[in-house]
């Protein structure tokens, strides 16, 4: 388990919450879960419902689209973030390459910060929109 300052200093180092105040980073680094996989492990399976996003802190996952490995992840990467916003199926599966440390954010929390922050929900619009331009070129 990570240190409170710890987590904070890691929400602080992506880009997403950078522009967020200590006070209020601490704040969300209590709300969220700080969970470890091991290689080889599902975090999200494609078609499930979710209502969370996830911050990778230290490993990698695959994105795999219809059992085909899209893009990998790691350090800092964020996914779920669509299922987070508007919980329907997630429209890919995520599976770890190597030992795997995230951090789990309810979309509750997620809403709150977008509330206060028009920072994070311009931060979420722009990977949104990567992840789009990303899959059209599949």
């Amino acid at each position: 388990m990570l240190l409170m300052i710890e987590k904070v200093i890691i929400l602080k180092s992506i880009d997403l919450f950078c522009e967020i105040c200590e006070k209020d980073l601490l704040s969300l680094a209590t709300q969220l879960s700080e969970i470890e996989y091991e290689k080889g492990k599902v975090i999200i399976r494609q078609g499930e419902i979710g209502t969370s996003m996830y911050i990778i802190v230290r490993g990698e996952v695959e994105v795999i689209i219809d059992d085909k490995v899209v893009t990998r992840l790691s350090e800092k990467s964020i996914f779920g973030e669509l299922a987070a916003l508007d919980p329907e199926p997630r429209s890919a599966a995520i599976k770890t390459t190597q030992d795997t440390l995230v951090f789990k954010i309810e979309s509750n929390v997620l809403y709150n910060l977008i509330s206060q922050y028009t920072d994070v929900a311009k931060g979420i619009i722009k990977i949104l929109c990567q992840r789009v331009r990303q899959n059209s070129t599949l």
